[in-house]
């Protein structure tokens, strides 16, 4: 297929800006193929030699990155070392503290089978200003919901302070996310990646344009206390008036990296390409019964976006479809994903860039693994199965 020069230009520069590093050629080939159809390695490669080094730098031999405008290599926003030595190891879970940006650029390709995330999709409320703020108890973007039934609500963040500049800072934040990760995991490795309804069209989005594929969406069903308020100072005017729905409901962003030849081909090459079935009649849905985190897991691991052990322990193991695998997170937090792999029995990776948060995790991994395990199948929300069918039609 002939394409104008100027696709493929946007397609190469925009992945390498995205990367913030170099790439192969088989990388970049593969990520200008997901955005503009099937491109051959030789124009990919004709267009890098060409643009030698007014705009590309050749690092090594099959090996590109972008260069500045004085010729010099365009590098990561931090630098990183060669290697990290891990901050803990607590059963087959391994924490890094590092930038996870950093960290995946400098992960081996192909080297895990599934990533289960919550990102800081708020991003102004993991910066450093406002953790402090929340540290404190003072809140700041955070908003901090009031007792209720007797207990202390956990802090939310306020999606709506976003600005349209904040909007494409997420844009960006989860497409160079998409493209990193669309080089670490394997072919047909299931990604999921919470967010709220405010902002999953933008994290979808975005992580599309990375070259992932978008399979649909998880519903983790759990009241929260966003939601439901009359209009601000003029709540007794229109006191029969909510602004916003009260939020029944978790969105998680459901993608795939593009297999690599059929589902069965990638199931026996990669061990990945669907998710584990409950049993013979229960496969994996998207639907899934959920609460509000437990008191005795916060108590364990106070952090403000906790989520329930038996919730990501369902999804954990529902996200190797052949139980083989490494599960990443490289927004760890406080580990509650590498917990709940531990209680599975899978290994797992976590990579934490808040000291506070690594120290945390040092004492809650191995606390929350310990947890009770819980079946599945009481969380997972099911239609009428294949034998209440027959016996309704009879």
């Amino acid at each position: 297929m002939s394409l104008p020069p100027g696709l493929i230009r946007d397609a190469v520069t925009g992945y390498l800006a995205s990367l913030a590093g170099e790439a192969t050629l088989a990388d970049i080939t593969a990520a200008v193929s997901a955005r503009l159809g099937e491109v051959s390695p030789s124009s990919v490669r004709s267009y890098l030699n060409l643009n030698v080094p007014q705009t590309f730098l050749r690092t090594g031999r099959g090996r590109y990155r972008l260069t500045g405008p004085s010729g010099a290599a365009v590098s990561a926003a931090t630098s990183r070392p060669a290697s990290v030595a891990p901050a803990f190891v607590a059963g087959q879970a391994t924490l890094y503290h590092a930038d996870c940006f950093d960290w995946l650029a400098a992960c081996p390709p192909a080297s895990v089978h599934a990533v289960i995330t919550d990102p800081p999709y708020g991003l102004i409320e993991y910066s450093a200003k406002e953790q402090r703020k929340l540290r404190a108890g003072r809140g700041g973007v955070w908003r901090m919901p009031p007792a209720f039934d007797g207990h202390r609500r956990a802090p939310l963040p306020r999606f709506t302070v976003l600005s349209a500049s904040d909007r494409l800072e997420l844009h960006a934040f989860f497409l160079r996310l998409a493209v990193l990760l669309g080089r670490v995991v394997v072919p047909g490795g299931n990604i999921m990646v919470a967010s709220n309804p405010l902002l999953d069209h933008i994290v979808a989005s975005a992580m599309a344009e990375g070259g992932l594929e978008v399979r649909g969406t998880l519903i983790r069903l759990t009241m929260t206390m966003r939601g439901g308020d009359r209009p601000k100072n003029a709540h007794t005017e229109f006191e029969d008036v909510s602004v916003m729905p009260r939020s029944m409901w978790e969105p998680w962003v459901l993608l795939r990296r593009p297999l690599e030849g059929r589902v069965q081909d990638n199931l026996r090459r990669w061990k990945t390409g669907g998710f584990l079935r409950l049993g013979a009649d229960r496969p994996f849905g998207d639907v899934i019964r959920s609460g509000p985190t437990p008191r005795a897991e916060r108590l364990l691991a106070p952090h403000p976006s906790l989520k329930p052990q038996a919730f990501l322990r369902h999804i954990v193991r529902a996200a190797l479809p052949r139980q083989e695998g490494v599960i990443l997170d490289p927004f760890a937090g406080s580990g509650s994903t590498l917990a709940a792999a531990n209680a599975v029995g899978y290994p797992s990776i976590g990579i934490e860039l808040d000291e506070a948060y690594v120290g945390l995790a040092r004492t809650a991994v191995p606390a929350l693994g310990k947890l009770p395990l819980i079946d599945p199948a009481a969380t997972q929300f099911q239609d009428a199965g294949p034998v209440q069918r027959r016996r309704a039609r009879a």
